[in-house]
């Protein structure tokens, strides 16, 4: 087993490249040579599209990867994450209603705000549906009711929409996408991201305290209500601000805690910040993937993101299938 230091530094590094491999892939392949030329148009392509994308792509897989990290410490649930459990469905209901309504347009910051609420009230309900249990069959059920009032929200908004502005802008909503982002919109996430990630990294202690359970780590002095209403607003601003801006981007906070386990331990406080290096690499690597994949349209990173993670999803379950039985 690895350090925890020597895991990060190297993650440090592959994020590093996978950053510099950012700006120059596309369609069109910008040589590090020609970045910076005023004169050069492919010196806007790097700075105007693919540096927002970029810096996008990092943020929102840290937010996503820490905040797996975080639940699945809290739950002591291995199948815990804010897209599994339906809290990125909750932060997408919230999104398109402010277009199905069309308060979108009224204030750059409505639907961020709508999004975020909407995800901190997806944990709460999350955390008061599965109670104290930390059975992963309850937790499982508490995410399948998110989820499917999250779904049955968007269906009725998509069913009813005013105009095809609306469902083309649902649709593009649910399928997540890191393309044609700006500069502005990495402004209006990244504040309440670093927010959501900072009061989900204060609960580390009382995720290691909750290793022995819930008795155990009262015993410790771990306030748990206090635990609880501040796991709920930090990954619920750290995902709604995510998905404000990108849509819905799956598995990601499933998949990275799990392929960081063997390498730097099960401690849920040790493997917050390396999960949050973690998922801005698989986010960054999997953007870049679908910029590669030859089609006329460019596939959208959510749909890539639940292609990859669906059979890891499979194979997790039967893993624990296995150990159960």
């Amino acid at each position: 087993m690895k350090s925890r230091r020597t895991v990060m530094a190297i993650l440090l590094l592959v994020m590093g490249l996978l950053a510099l491999i950012s700006l120059s892939a596309g369609k069109v392949w910008v040589p590090l040579a020609q970045w910076f030329r005023p004169d050069d148009p492919l010196s806007a392509i790097v700075l105007d599209l693919r540096l927002p994308r970029t810096l996008l792509a990092m943020t929102v897989g840290a937010s996503l990867g820490m905040s797996g990290a975080a639940l699945q410490g809290y739950t002591r649930n291995p199948l815990a994450d804010p897209g599994v459990l339906g809290v990125s469905s909750m932060a997408a209901l919230g999104a398109v209603l402010t277009l199905y309504l069309g308060i979108s347009l009224q204030a750059i910051w409505v639907l961020p705000a709508a999004a975020m609420v909407a995800a901190i009230l997806g944990v709460a309900l999350l955390l008061g549906l599965a109670g104290s249990t930390s059975s992963v069959v309850t937790f499982i059920l508490a995410g399948v009711i998110l989820n499917s009032v999250a779904g049955a929200g968007v269906a009725v908004a998509l069913s009813l929409a005013p105009n095809p502005w609306a469902v083309g802008e649902i649709i593009n909503w649910m399928m997540g996408s890191l393309a044609d982002r700006s500069l502005s919109d990495l402004q209006m996430a990244l504040p309440f991201i670093l927010v959501g990630c900072g009061l989900v990294l204060t609960t580390g202690r009382a995720l290691d305290a909750l290793s022995l359970g819930e008795t155990g780590a009262r015993s410790l002095g771990i306030n748990m209500a206090a635990t609880r209403w501040c796991l709920a607003l930090g990954v619920g601003l750290a995902t709604g601000a995510g998905v404000a801006v990108t849509g819905v981007i799956g598995f990601v906070g499933l998949v990275t805690p799990h392929l960081l386990r063997p390498l730097i331990g099960a401690r849920p406080a040790g493997l917050l910040m390396p999960s949050a290096i973690g998922g801005a690499v698989i986010v960054l690597a999997a953007d870049i993937l679908v910029r590669l994949i030859p089609s006329v349209a460019e596939v959208k990173l959510g749909v890539a993101m639940a292609a990859l993670g669906g059979p890891f999803f499979l194979a997790l379950l039967l893993s624990l299938r296995r150990r159960v039985a």
